[in-house]
């Protein structure tokens, strides 16, 4: 085993320095370009350009990035349907079925499925905006809080 392998790869894959970001640079950084294109009761519909800086090692768009957009455009779904905060996440599956590369538009839908009291179940799916080929598909549960009675 390389330990030196293992540590050089986790504590020298960046060298900005962390506390110095500004406030939810992470969403910025993922969700900058994204437009939405539909809003409707239970769904959102949204467009992206895959940008070099979200590509990983193998110049195609990261999982880590696939997964906060399956987060956060599926979260948005709950807005959808009058709910008043997009709650906590419980579970987050995805399934990755292929791969985005740079200049790749895609389209990300979000569907909630069930948006209860406490809970809220939604889906996502990423495709390939030109052949409407599946990049991943993700399902997403969330836990929404209750609203005080005081």
């Amino acid at each position: 085993m390389d330990v030196e392998k293992v540590k050089g790869y986790i504590e020298n894959s960046t060298t900005i320095e962390g506390d110095g970001l500004p406030f939810r640079f992470f969403e910025s950084l993922i969700m900058h370009g994204l437009s939405v294109d539909l809003i409707e009761t239970g769904r959102v519909v949204c467009s992206f350009k895959v940008s070099p800086r979200l590509l990983n090692g193998e110049n195609s768009l990261h999982g880590g990035v696939t997964v906060t957009l399956v987060d956060l455009v599926s979260s948005a779904a709950i807005y959808t349907v009058g709910a008043p905060f997009p709650g906590s996440s419980v579970e987050i599956n995805v399934s990755f079925l292929d791969a985005a590369y740079a200049d790749e538009e895609i389209e990300i839908e979000a569907r909630a499925l069930r948006v209860g009291k406490a809970v809220a179940v939604l889906s996502a799916e990423l495709r390939k905006k030109n052949t409407g080929k599946i990049i991943a598909q993700g399902r997403h549960t969330k836990y929404l809080p209750l609203p005080s009675k005081m």
